[in-house]
């Protein structure tokens, strides 16, 4: 991959701002922070915590390389959340970072052929959940009860599901919300200004051909590592 409020107003499906920064102002683009940065830890519903050394080692490495995070993680008890855009290895590494660094429970779906000796352990520790993708039909399904069976659950996808380029988004993330009834959380990485942003939650209509450019349209000045648009085709 405790009671909240959730906010259920769909003026623009977007229903609030995400206005608080993890790590205080920002740094200029492309260089370190210089001043003493600050992390807010995960909702008490998604902490994880991993000790000291996880966590500052988290941290250490979001400031040597000059990321921060912008926005705060919603503490609604359960949301899908989707990273975009997905161009390179190096962003598993940014999310590794960011979890250790908040202290962060997520699940999250992966090719089941990452789950392989001896890297498998330490996935699922991290909150990797293995998926056939010749098998796929039946993901949907699975993660929809899981959001019916869970109090708290917080799962994580790429939209773009490969880090080549791609026409046009996989739909799946989007199905799992709307049965679920779930919110989802967009998340970008924007490799230009080495900024994590966590987005306004954005609550779906169960009309995907008018949500899913909306959605899209929030990556618009995200970029990848590597420059490539994804479309909706």
């Amino acid at each position: 991959m405790e009671t909240v409020s959730r906010n259920h107003n769909k003026p623009d499906a977007f229903a609030h701002e995400a206005s608080n920064t993890y790590s205080g102002s920002a740094a200029p683009t492309g260089k370190r922070c210089s001043h003493p940065v600050e992390y807010q830890f995960a909702p008490t519903a998604f902490r994880q915590p991993r000790g000291w050394l996880w966590r500052n080692l988290g941290r250490a490495c979001l400031r040597l390389t000059g990321w921060r995070i912008e926005g705060t993680f919603p503490a609604d008890p359960k949301y899908v959340v989707i990273v975009a855009p997905h161009t390179s290895n190096w962003d598993f590494a940014l999310v590794v970072a960011v979890v250790f660094a908040v202290e962060l429970r997520v699940s999250w779906l992966a090719k089941h052929s990452m789950f392989c000796f001896p890297f498998k352990r330490c996935l699922r520790w991290l909150g990797g959940i293995p998926v056939n993708r010749s098998a796929s039909h039946g993901v949907v399904g699975e993660c929809v009860r899981a959001f019916n069976a869970a109090p708290t659950l917080m799962l994580a996808l790429t939209p773009e599901g490969t880090r080549k380029g791609v026409s046009q988004w996989k739909t799946g993330f989007y199905l799992i919300a709307a049965k679920a009834g779930v919110p989802i959380l967009p998340v970008g990485f924007d490799y230009r200004e080495r900024i994590v942003r966590l987005m306004p939650l954005f609550q779906p209509s169960g009309n995907l051909e008018q949500d899913l450019p909306l959605i899209q349209a929030r990556f618009t000045n995200v970029h990848g590592l590597r420059e490539r648009p994804a479309r909706v085709g």
